[in-house]
């Protein structure tokens, strides 16, 4: 017999009624009824009622009565059934307790405990990071915990399935243009020169095909220092990263596209609808604003550009002679929305970056031109142009227009914000609803608003569709990459590309970017070379591990699937990281830190 425990916390049930057991776990919870105690046993794998009755000398009681509560202790008795209407539902081992004839302490607390585990979700954020080892002992955070494991095992055996091998690559490496800063790593043998962790392995797994790699896959961790959001660990997180061999995109969205759904069925039992649906760049962004829609709902934007640049508010037609745009959607049967909740949306566009949100409402028969029309744009509107956007927009009786204008980007990005809350204030986005779809035909490059300079709009290491001739004839800003998006409920789960394997096109892409061929030879030289000397047409894609199972769980801040979690500000707040590194390592490194300069 184990020394500890014959069963876990969570194993018991009515079959094992009469048997003696050990059992060892938490002290999470404790009721003294005088001449009985009740204890609370929980483990990783649940909890078990304990009863321990009082002796005539106290002792077995007295052991646990002056335990602070989250104490480690060990239990032995005997499995009895509750009894009758004394059942507890809401745990598995609900029907039976555990009458305790010994009872010995493992680990008893020195003090209580900044708070219990069953309060987590009651306390501050930062003071669950700073004790991250009492929040994961909630049965919550015990099951996220378990849900990931049983996640990547998932994928891992529908990847094995389908012929990928799963190969590690280097975490120690080279700095790699993926859109974030690099995390640097100094040598103490080459003195001045430093590692990059990898921000992806996106040099690595384009390598191997050049090594006769087929099909590779790996759970890999990848380093970026970005800023944390809501669906976006700072520092670090883990991607499925795939690439497959002699492929076109067509091979990898249908490969892709089956292993999901392969993954989604294991992990949930249910199979979602495919195929995904097929959506271009311009088109998302032309419909929703957004390079990844919830297409779960429709809210589709419209551009009202040309109806405003004459008639309308003076801001409008301002903005419309400045060269923006103005655009809207209309919400059914929004026309109810207070006044109150119109400036809420009002501010909610603020603080997205645009100047303002103006409405428009109908109330009666609009194609009879018989509607009452309510709105902050209204007054300034004959009823001719009020006809002519109700047709442009396909109002009918009870509808809101909300529409902005402004820079194309930034009112997109403040619309699409409104549509998405909008979507969950009004049920449009069921937790229930997986809602996939493919975003495909990036553009290659795209303009600094700030610099006015061309660069990379996705992944540098993209194949041009059109190849070098593209790259020669076209407006970078109208060259189309072989790059494409998966999409799940307004969340990006993977980015991927048909990859650039031809040297010269590879030199030419990053010539329009800015980086001249000493530089890529420079940085990428390696690259170039396996490239040379026989490198297959290939391409992969990298869903984020963290992002499937926030969508497959409904979870909705990535910090809550990560065991051990940076804060906001990146900071690990349970080791205390990053912390000023020991002198005698920097002079090593040959290294010196000085202080920021002061303004």
């Amino acid at each position: 017999m184990n020394r500890y425990r014959t069963h876990s916390c969570g194993e018991l049930r009515g079959t094992d009624v009469g048997k003696t057991v050990r059992l060892a776990g938490w002290l999470a919870a404790r009721r003294d009824h005088g001449q009985i105690l009740f204890l609370h046993l929980r483990d990783f794998y649940g909890a078990t009622q304990v009863v321990v009755p009082v002796d005539a000398a106290g002792d077995l009681a007295g052991r646990v009565r002056g335990l602070h509560l989250e104490s480690v202790i060990s239990v032995i008795g005997t499995v009895r059934a509750r009894p009758g209407g004394q059942e507890n539902t809401d745990i598995v081992t609900g029907g039976i307790e555990v009458l305790a004839t010994e009872i010995e302490v493992l680990s008893a607390m020195v003090e209580p405990p900044p708070f219990l585990p069953e309060k987590g979700a009651e306390v501050g954020e930062e003071t669950r990071l700073r004790y991250r080892y009492l929040d994961l002992r909630r049965p919550r955070m015990a099951k996220i915990i378990a849900d990931r494991d049983r996640l990547a095992t998932i994928i891992r055996e529908v990847f094995h399935e389908r012929t990928f091998v799963e190969i590690p690559t280097p975490v120690l490496s080279n700095s790699s243009p993926e859109g974030a800063r690099d995390f640097l790593v100094p040598s103490r043998l080459h003195r001045g020169q430093f590692y990059a962790l990898p921000q992806a392995p996106q040099q690595w797994k384009q390598l191997l095909m050049a090594s006769g790699v087929d099909r590779y896959f790996q759970i890999a961790p990848c380093f970026r220092d970005e800023a944390a959001r809501a669906d976006r660990s700072p520092g670090e997180f883990y991607q499925i990263d795939i690439e497959m061999a002699f492929v076109e995109q067509e091979d990898v969205l249908t490969e892709i596209e089956g292993a999901t759904l392969d993954i989604v069925e294991r992990f949930s039992g249910t199979r979602p609808d495919g195929p995904f649906p097929r959506l271009t760049y311009h088109d998302a962004i032309e419909r929703y604003g957004s390079d990844k829609p919830d297409i779960r709902f429709g809210l589709e934007f419209s551009t009202l550009t040309e109806l405003f640049r004459s008639a309308g508010p003076e801001f409008l037609r301002a903005a419309v002679e400045r060269g923006e745009a103005v655009r809207g959607f209309v919400v059914p049967d929004g026309a109810r929305f207070t006044r109150k909740e119109l400036d809420g949306l009002r501010a909610r566009a603020q603080e997205s970056g645009v100047t303002g949100l103006a409405w428009l409402s109908w109330a009666g028969d609009v194609a009879a031109g018989s509607a009452t029309v309510r709105g902050s744009i209204a007054n300034a509107l004959t009823p001719e142009d009020v006809a002519t956007v109700a047709e442009a927009v396909g109002a009918t009786d009870g509808s809101l227009l909300l529409l902005s204008a402004g820079p194309r980007g930034r009112i997109d990005t403040a619309l699409s914000a409104i549509r998405l809350e909008l979507g969950s204030r009004l049920g449009f986005r069921p937790e229930d609803t997986l809602a996939f779809v493919w975003i495909v035909d990036f553009p290659m490059y795209e303009r600094d608003e700030e610099t006015g300079e061309i660069g990379f709009s996705h992944n540098p290491f993209s194949m041009p569709q059109g190849g070098l001739d593209a790259l020669e004839k076209l407006d970078p800003l109208d060259v189309r990459g072989w790059q494409y998006d998966l999409v799940c409920n307004g969340t990006e789960l993977s980015s991927g590309a048909i990859r650039n394997n031809d040297p010269e096109t590879l030199y030419r892409a990053f010539e329009i970017a800015g980086l001249p061929r000493t530089t890529v030879d420079e940085q990428f030289g390696h690259m170039v070379d396996a490239f040379r000397n026989g490198c297959p047409p290939h391409g992969g894609i990298a869903p984020g591990l963290e992002r499937m199972l926030m969508i497959l769980t409904g979870i909705t801040s990535i910090r809550e699937v990560v065991p051990f979690p940076k804060n906001q500000k990146a900071q690990d707040l349970l080791v205390g990281s990053p912390s000023p590194a020991d002198p005698k390592l920097l002079r090593e490194l040959g290294i010196t830190v000085k202080p920021l300069p002061t303004s």
